[in-house]
């Protein structure tokens, strides 16, 4: 671990992406903080656990596999702001088919926050229309 929260975000971004694509939803929780919170739209979603979050997975990959989705790339990532205890993120987003065609990309902000020495997303908003609903 590096003494740089905005370094300490990133990788912990990184590894969020990483899972996210391989659909592990574990992995994805590793590296997030509940409560949780994501604004999408004018909608407000809030975990208060990580149980409340993994009950929405299996329609989260339903979701992703109906749009054609099968991987998400980070066209770029900017630690805007940042102390010992959190970091804004600014990042585009690519939502790219099996063809590695992107077919919807968006612009979101996440804030990771350090809780007891650990890096982890605590709420995320993007700007992002759906080409189907999703909750994550």
């Amino acid at each position: 671990m590096s003494d740089n929260p905005k370094e300490e975000a990133v990788a912990a971004f990184h590894r969020w992406n990483t899972a996210f694509n391989q659909r592990d939803a574990d992995g994805q929780l590793d590296s997030m903080h509940f409560p949780h919170f994501r604004i999408a739209r004018k909608e407000m979603d809030v975990w208060q656990t990580q149980n409340d979050w993994l009950e929405k997975e299996p329609q989260q990959t339903k979701r992703l596999e109906d749009e054609g989705w099968h991987h998400t790339t980070t066209v770029s990532l900017e630690a805007a702001q940042a102390n010992e205890e959190k970091v804004h993120l600014i990042i585009r987003q690519s939502r790219r088919n099996k063809d590695d065609e992107e077919y919807l990309a968006f612009d979101t902000l996440w804030i990771f926050t350090n809780e007891d020495g650990k890096w982890g997303a605590k709420f995320r908003s993007s700007f992002v229309n759906f080409a189907s609903p999703t909750d994550n």
